[in-house]
């Protein structure tokens, strides 16, 4: 967690910076923001490693406090268990949204697409 924490607040801060302080600010974040910048592979690895800093983190500050409350020991185990199975759950699912993310889905309005990013793909 020493490590973890001053991690993550440079890469969330980072994070925050480039889509809220950038460009048009909040008003810029749509589909097409999202899938101009996962198109780098920076940006890819940036988010995956920001979700899954944040989800140990926070599991093994949960995993603390379970210890301190939790007193019964089959209660602990199951509530390790569930810990457990909640952050394992969230990093696939979080990296499977990154890396199979569809920046050009066919059927779907072109308003909503990031055009340029689609052309260069072939994709539109």
């Amino acid at each position: 967690m020493r490590l973890s924490g001053p991690l993550l607040v440079v890469l969330i801060l980072t994070h925050l910076f480039i889509n809220l302080m950038t460009g048009d600010g909040v008003n810029q974040i749509d589909f097409a923001f999202v899938a101009g910048k996962w198109a780098a592979p920076l940006w890819k690895i940036w988010d995956l490693t920001m979700l899954v800093l944040a989800m140990l983190h926070g599991g093994n500050g949960m995993r603390l406090l379970i210890n301190d409350y939790a007193q019964r020991p089959w209660m602990k185990k199951l509530l390790h268990g569930a810990l457990g199975v909640a952050v394992i759950g969230i990093i696939v699912l979080g990296s499977l949204v990154i890396f199979t993310f569809d920046p050009c889905p066919t059927g779907t309005d072109p308003e909503l697409l990031n055009i340029e990013l689609c052309k260069e793909l072939g994709r539109l």
